[in-house]
């Protein structure tokens, strides 16, 4: 076994001396036994930190509607972090939430303050994923590869990533990779700087295909290497469409949703048959902007 130098100094402190225990006077010395067991627990975590220090520190970026924010949205931060970490180069150091602005359109779409206020009720047992507001914030409806540079910048500006910043890939469900084939919704270079500069972190459930939707967007394939795809075993096939119309029938959505995101719904009187008109009969913004026909995106 090849030993690193922190592990020999500490096997012949174990080996040779005693062990001292602060606060009292006599040192106790562990049996032979025990001290070999100690030594193989110290070079264990010395190599786990090795392995985990060659990695490349990564952060995930989900952007959505969250509307509202489901259990399922919360399992794909869990999901790519253990992919990525199994891939054995990254370690995953963050995760960034971003739900999108209310200049979206899309047909009851809950008004951003809401919807930020339920991700973070959500998030709030996390010690990882956070919420970001700034998306929410803006005036008119962000492309997701403004959102990237954004949180990228941010993420170059902490004063632990001055010596070198995490990369930032973004995380999305298998129906995502579907949009970059409706027409005019994407631009040729924004899937070129998503896919080869930042890269993506797709997470498939059922019967979803994303490796075809890879295969056949000639960017994404040229950037294959850069294209993570997880799946997922467990079958969860909670819809966040699904749980609106729940909820405006007047039907439980308990372990669908968190229960602070419940009790939040009912407080505010959220996913009415009034509130799902908003937005009715709007092309949604990124179509009208781009020029494209309509078309339904997924949530």
């Amino acid at each position: 076994m090849e030993l690193t130098p922190g592990c020999t100094v500490f096997f012949k402190v174990i080996e040779f001396g005693s062990v001292s225990v602060r606060g009292t006077r006599n040192a106790v010395t562990q049996p032979k036994q025990r001290r070999k067991e100690a030594f193989i627990c110290i070079c264990r975590d010395h190599a786990v930190r090795d392995r985990m220090a060659c990695r490349i520190p990564l952060v995930l970026l989900a952007c959505g509607s969250f509307n509202p924010i489901t259990l399922q949205h919360m399992r794909l931060f869990e999901l790519a972090r253990d992919h990525m970490h199994q891939t054995g180069q990254f370690q995953v150091v963050g995760g960034i939430l971003s739900p999108v602005s209310d200049v979206y359109g899309k047909q009851g779409l809950a008004p951003a303050r809401h919807r930020v206020a339920m991700a973070r009720l959500a998030l709030k047992s996390s010690d990882w994923v956070r919420v970001d507001d700034w998306e929410s914030k803006q005036a008119d409806w962000t492309e997701t590869v403004v959102t990237m540079r954004h949180h990228y910048d941010q993420i170059l500006k902490q004063p632990q990533n001055a010596a070198g910043a995490p990369q930032l890939k973004l995380l999305c469900g298998a129906d995502f990779l579907d949009t970059f084939k409706v027409p005019g919704l994407w631009r040729a270079d924004h899937v070129e700087e998503v896919a080869g500069q930042f890269g993506l972190v797709c997470v498939s459930r059922g019967s979803q295909q994303p490796d075809r939707a890879v295969h056949e967007c000639d960017t994404l394939s040229r950037h294959r290497s850069n294209v993570f795809l997880v799946r997922e075993w467990v079958r969860n096939e909670i819809s966040a469409t699904e749980v609106r119309r729940a909820l405006r029938r007047g039907l439980s959505a308990k372990y669908l949703l968190p229960d602070a995101v419940i009790d939040y719904i009912r407080q505010h009187g959220l996913y009415t048959w009034e509130s799902e008109q908003r937005n009715k009969g709007v092309v949604l913004r990124p179509l009208a902007q781009q020029g494209a026909p309509p078309e339904t995106l997924a949530d």
